[in-house]
């Protein structure tokens, strides 16, 4: 097999991959506290199941780069992440108004590394959207991604930053347009409300909808002004199992594929929509929920797959691990190799558990009006939006990736805008094949002009729709007036 992670061809389409992998081995280690459902643990866990089955020696192993300061702010507010990077568990008491004011402290708690976390999850999302766009892969894997309820200026759900969003924002600096596709069970809203208004992304959720969290995701919510029809949902019911929902997902997704025409695709494949799930109330297995990826990869388009929900842990990373083998084109044995976490998953120690019998509320007439409805919002778009690029936004650079790096505090340029904490001692990898991303060559973003994705006219769906139009991304040397006609042209 040739370096680089080709993969074994696969299903239909039949055409090798190039799968670059991104994991950091300190994501483990962050704990949002006693009792809270997210543990980022079940990212190690996952990538033990990778290692021991042999699937990280058929791709690129990348140590992702943090995200700086002005990365993330190419899509929150200035003072939301300055917040981000100073509240600690010791300080948090005296800065309770802004804990509110950022809905930091219950489902979204502080913890020790909060904001290191951040920039992990973010710095391998937007690290595989840049590999994308170098063409040095087909499809970029960061299961420690996809966190799609974060908002431009607040927490919610679990997420602080919104990875998806920076990712594809650093996509569309190559793509003219982006789809993005969210098989989490709870409705991609953060991602939606970043995206209402502009035909240049189009986003899809598969969702529960009624009485559950966010409470947003209607099937009448398709978007504002030039961004009509180009956010569409599925709104579903519990118990829901593998055939009633391909029986949504091939068809709405074929024509997508179809009208839409987008350059690449951002699959967030929150594995909370599994049967099980701790807080979840569907009924997919892991090979319905891979059906999704199998689907989408069979487009032969580039993927950028993340994480997201999933809160049965050890179910989390056999589901990870199976589409990790998915991506690669790798049929996976059942029977699960011995490793350091093989207790978990006892005691049939099997990659796969059965569906339960639980009622699938979904009637057939339910899911017939839901797929009629989506296909005709569809057929109002005539045909994919074009866009002419005078000027686009400069690419961020790629430099090689340095090959196993043990001092991690090289990973720094020393011309980061952020400070390197000194006192944080990074874990030995166990994997032998691991890689360093290296430094993210980002040009100099106008910091007021970089987090201007303004809000839309009341009249939006959203309340909190968002206008990517007003998106400036400056580039050196060129004055901020000048910018705003470059926006026009970039995003008209």
């Amino acid at each position: 097999m040739e370096t680089g992670g080709n993969s074994l061809p696969s299903g239909p389409d039949g055409v090798k991959r190039k799968v670059c992998y991104f994991y950091d081995p300190e994501v483990g280690n962050y704990y949002y506290g006693q009792g809270h459902p997210m543990k980022p643990h079940r990212i190690r866990m996952t990538h033990a199941l990778l290692a021991h089955y042999g699937l990280l020696q058929h791709m690129q192993v990348f140590k992702p780069l943090p995200a700086r300061d002005k990365v993330l702010c190419r899509f929150h507010a200035d003072d939301y992440v300055a917040f981000l990077k100073s509240i600690t568990p010791e300080t948090q008491q005296d800065q309770l108004r802004q804990l509110k004011r950022f809905n930091v402290g219950e489902d979204c708690p502080v913890f020790d590394g909060l904001y290191s976390f951040c920039q992990t999850y973010a710095g391998g999302s937007v690290g595989g959207a840049v590999k994308l766009n170098h063409k040095v892969c087909d499809i970029a894997v960061n299961w420690s991604g996809g966190l799609h309820h974060a908002k431009k200026c607040e927490a919610s759900g679990f997420c602080y930053v919104n990875d998806i969003v920076l990712a594809i924002l650093e996509l569309l600096k190559h793509y003219e347009r982006v789809l993005y596709v969210d098989i989490d069970i709870h409705h991609g809203d953060g991602v939606e409300e970043a995206f209402y208004t502009t035909d240049r992304v189009m986003t899809v959720s598969f969702h529960k909808f009624g009485d559950y969290f966010p409470g947003t995701g209607d099937i009448r919510d398709i978007g504002y002004g030039k961004g009509k029809y180009y956010s569409l949902n599925v709104p579903l019911d519990d118990g829901i199992d593998d055939e009633s929902y391909h029986f949504l997902f091939k068809p709405i997704m074929g024509k997508v594929m179809e009208v839409f025409k987008p350059g690449a695709v951002v699959l967030q494949c929150g594995a909370d929509s599994l049967s099980g799930d701790r807080l979840g109330c569907f009924n997919l297995s892991i090979k319905g929920h891979a059906e999704c990826v199998r689907y989408m990869r069979s487009f032969n388009v580039p993927v950028l797959l993340l994480g997201g929900g999933g809160y049965t842990i050890r179910n989390v990373a056999r589901c990870w691990c199976y589409e990790t083998g998915v991506a690669l084109g790798m049929e996976v044995d059942d029977k699960m190799p011995q490793h350091e976490y093989y207790e978990y998953f006892g005691p049939d120690y099997t990659l796969h558990v059965a569906p339960s019998n639980m009622e699938n509320k979904n009637t057939h007439q339910m899911l017939e009006e839901i797929q009629g409805k989506l296909l005709e919002y569809l057929s109002r778009l005539q045909h994919a939006p074009s866009v002419q690029f005078q000027e686009r936004p400069p690419d961020t650079e790629l430099p090689e990736a340095e090959e196993d790096q043990e001092d991690r505090d090289e990973r720094w340029d020393p011309d980061s805008d952020m400070e390197v904490d000194e006192e944080r001692k990074p874990i030995p990898s166990r994997v032998k094949r691991e890689t360093v991303e290296s430094e993210i060559k980002d040009p100099e973003v106008n910091p007021e002009s970089a987090r201007g994705l303004e809000k839309a006219a009341p009249e939006a769906t959203s309340a909190k729709a968002l206008d990517i139009g007003s998106l400036k991304i400056e580039e050196p040397g060129v004055k901020l007036e000048e910018t705003s006609k470059q926006n026009d042209q970039m995003f008209p």
